[in-house]
């Protein structure tokens, strides 16, 4: 078992930045990649970034070049730094992680990022 806390969510202008932390505990040895999620209202929760072990990272095309997906073994934390933020990228975000032995995933309780005008 695996279990993901997410922080760092809340209110920004258009333009702003924020930085949001998710602290794994449990089986994180098995852990083969972790990723942030999205899910704006009515809409389906998509992928925003991910980052292997290996330290390899994916993009949604709608966050390149504005959002930097890390992560910190030593301290068992991803974070999603977030800058130029859109109206659009307004949602509740979520961390994932990944086991491929399973397959398993495991998902934290979520934090909303609402940026304004």
């Amino acid at each position: 078992q695996v279990q993901l806390v997410e922080s760092g969510g809340g209110l920004v202008q258009a333009g702003g930045s924020l930085r949001l932390s998710c602290a794994a505990s449990g089986s994180i040895f098995n852990i083969n990649a972790m990723g942030w999620y999205r899910q704006a209202p009515g809409k389906q929760r998509e992928l925003v970034a991910a980052i292997t072990s290996g330290g390899s990272t994916n993009y949604a095309d709608s966050v390149k070049g504005r959002f930097t997906i890390s992560r910190d073994n030593a301290k068992n934390m991803v974070y999603l730094q977030m800058n130029s933020l859109k109206l659009e990228d307004t949602a509740v975000y979520y961390c994932n992680a990944f086991v491929v032995s399973g397959p398993y995933n495991y998902w934290g309780q979520g934090t909303r990022v609402t940026v304004s005008s």
